[in-house]
């Protein structure tokens, strides 16, 4: 099976490392793109809707977008490919946003969290796919803006999880319709999270199926998928575990960018973590137990073939005593000239076979 590079251990963790290192010593807010992948193109498009309006628009360059600040409409900008540096300062100068964070949404392999400043909200955090063609699970960094009436969401590839929201802001009856920009923050959010169902319950099958596989014939191949599976939850765990921490804050938080009657949605998404992080956390105690299986199932196995290996030979001490004796070949051995010497033999030695066999199963070791 082919594995993606997100969740392979060691080598994922290796990859990180060097990644931060591939130019040591440069001065805080230097920007680096350190994702894996890079569009030919970076692709921009401009939702901007109120109660009576909607427009979506493609852009061709971040020029036509700086003008939304402007309008009092929400709008929401989303751009799928970070690897242009140029572009991303463009962007920090026009809406003022620091270096230091823009350099955070360049390294994609930040844990997610969530910083208030006086004239925006950072948010960034972690979106899972289940590849069906792969049978593997693939990420991405999602790092959301949001200020006065406007959503600006980094991504580093195109293609996301973020259809619904689109399709629930073009619905005019829409609650989207009357909420501002951070209502639209939190929809984001709270659809990358109820995402994460979709994936745990592929990952919930693939650990039911190992359960079966070990339970009925279990092979080294088995014990490298359980290993595998267990890294996969635990990236998952380090992805979503500080989701908490982040709506926590978001729930706290007195900035003027997020409206008071939004806690209860807030306070929803927070349930929804807790639940993705227990399901993550009863996942990893099936796989322990699945590996415990494993473990059990290639001992009993084992002592089953040693089992049978110990009876054959000690039902064959006695034969290969006998034999032994008379294959020492002295002259004056008084059963080497008799005439029934050998049938007898035979005999002796097929009583001692049997009389073995039947003993072992009556202590019901066969």
């Amino acid at each position: 099976m082919n594995r993606s590079v997100l969740f392979s251990g060691n080598t994922m963790l290796k990859k990180i490392i060097r990644r931060r290192l591939k130019q040591p010593g440069l001065p805080p807010g230097t920007m680096i793109y350190t994702g894996e992948t890079v569009l030919e193109k970076v692709q921009l498009s401009k939702l901007e809707y109120d109660e009576d309006r909607l427009e979506f628009r493609d852009l061709g360059t971040i020029e036509q977008a700086f003008p939304f600040k402007e309008l009092p409409t929400v709008t929401w900008l989303n751009i799928s490919g970070l690897h242009e540096t140029a572009m991303m300062e463009k962007i920090g100068e026009k809406r003022d946003i620091h270096p230091l964070i823009l350099e955070d949404i360049l390294n994609t392999d930040q844990r997610p969290k969530v910083e208030i400043y006086d004239n925006y909200i950072i948010i960034i955090l972690k979106m899972l796919y289940h590849n069906t063609e792969k049978t593997e699970i693939e990420s991405e960094q999602i790092s959301i803006v949001l200020g006065e009436n406007y959503v600006i969401t980094f991504q580093e590839k195109a293609g996301d999880v973020l259809d619904p929201v689109r399709e629930r802001i073009r619905n005019p009856k829409s609650l989207f319709r009357k909420k501002g920009a951070d209502y639209l923050a939190y929809a984001i959010m709270d659809v990358i999270i109820d995402h994460y169902f979709v994936v745990l319950e592929a990952l919930g099958e693939k650990i039911e199926n190992l359960e079966q596989a070990v339970l009925g014939e279990p092979t080294q191949k088995l014990a490298k998928e359980i290993q595998f599976m267990k890294r996969e939850l635990i990236y998952l765990r380090k992805s979503i575990w500080p989701l908490r921490e982040v709506i926590s804050e978001l729930l706290r938080t007195e900035s003027e960018f997020m409206a008071e009657d939004l806690a209860p949605f807030l306070k929803d998404v927070y349930d929804h973590t807790i639940q993705v992080v227990d399901t993550i956390e009863t996942f990893r105690d099936m796989l322990s137990g699945t590996l415990d299986i494993y473990l059990s199932s290639v001992s009993n196995r084992m002592n089953e073939v040693m089992k049978i290996l110990t009876i054959i030979a000690t039902i064959f001490i006695p034969l290969t005593f006998i034999a032994g004796i008379y294959g020492m070949n002295f002259d004056f051995m008084p059963e080497l000239h008799w005439k029934w010497g050998y049938p007898l033999i035979w005999l002796i030695m097929l009583g001692i076979f049997s009389g073995m066999i039947l003993f072992f199963r009556r202590k019901k070791w066969l």
